[in-house]
């Protein structure tokens, strides 16, 4: 039936649907059939079976029968992981090495602490010790306080409530109110990035990049603020029921791609740069210019000599 009706946008958003799941198939199929053939023909693929598709078929297919995911299943898994965490994980990695370029010296701090795991662990730095370097944590943590890839989400009440509010407000009649009636259908809206950037919880230099703040213990006013989001007393990847599922994979993918990046690379501004227009839509974007529609971001790249 949808094929009949006559909105653009709705087609558009078929077209989308089909595209991501014929890739997501197309996917499955070389994954599966090279995990077949053998070691050799993985190794010969992008990633070299350490992505995450050949990871999802190799756990499956050592899983017990009533554990394991259907065809089916495993392709819808496959459409979600592309599907939500492309944009939102790529833009807030595009905004770290902007950050980084503007920065040098938070950029070269992170270079030491990066080549001194790999000097101890090697390259490929386990995933302990990967997840848990400080100032890697808290670039990635500040920026995502700062700018969270998405900066609000809407949600409807499915029942009468009475939502309880984190500080009284003083209403026009001079009455105080300290919880508001929301009926069932209501929209709310959850402004996440305002939450973000609470002057009262993250002081006068709320809207300063510093990492350094992450690496001593949090003020009590934040820490019990009560904030309901799942990571860090921010609300970027939401909170409670409909938290961001994939919050943890989010970090370490950041986390495994500045490392690399990083340690291989120095980044520094181009000359259009400036021109840059980072545009709040449903996942924030970058582009070169208000006008334009193409995603983009400027950088300078240079190898670093070994």
């Amino acid at each position: 039936m949808i094929d009949w009706l006559p909105v653009p946008e709705l087609q558009r958003l078929k077209n989308v649907v089909l595209k991501m799941d014929s890739e997501a198939k197309n996917i499955y199929t070389d994954k599966k059939t090279s995990l077949q053939v053998g070691e050799e023909s993985v190794l010969r693929q992008v990633g070299e079976g350490k992505d995450i598709m050949s990871i999802l078929l190799r756990a499956n297919g050592a899983a017990s029968e009533e554990d394991r995911l259907s065809e089916d299943e495993v392709i819808g898994q496959m459409s979600l992981l592309v599907m939500a965490g492309t944009d939102t994980t790529s833009n807030s990695l595009t905004q770290i090495m902007q950050l980084l370029a503007e920065k040098p010296d938070i950029q070269d701090k992170l270079r030491t602490e990066i080549k001194k795991a790999q000097e101890e662990h090697g390259e490929d730095i386990p995933y302990d010790t990967l997840v848990s370097l400080p100032y890697l944590d808290s670039i990635c943590r500040e920026t995502l306080r700062l700018f969270p890839p998405v900066s609000y989400l809407f949600r409807e009440a499915q029942k009468d409530i009475v939502m309880p509010l984190s500080e009284p407000i003083h209403c026009v009649d001079g009455t105080t109110m300290s919880e508001i009636p929301v009926p069932a259908g209501t929209t709310v809206i959850v402004a996440i990035r305002p939450s973000n950037l609470n002057k009262e919880l993250w002081g006068d230099d709320v809207l300063e990049f510093k990492p350094e703040r992450w690496l001593s213990p949090l003020p009590s006013v934040v820490t019990e603020a009560r904030i309901p989001g799942v990571y860090s007393n921010l609300m970027t990847f939401n909170g409670g029921g409909r938290a961001c599922i994939g919050f943890k994979f989010s970090q370490l993918e950041m986390k495994v791609v500045l490392a690399i990046l990083v340690s291989s690379f120095k980044v520094s501004l181009a000359k259009n740069a400036k021109d840059v227009v980072w545009n709040v839509a449903g996942v924030r974007y970058p582009t070169v210019g208000k006008n334009s529609l193409q995603p983009a971001f400027p950088l300078t790249v240079e190898r670093i000599k070994v």
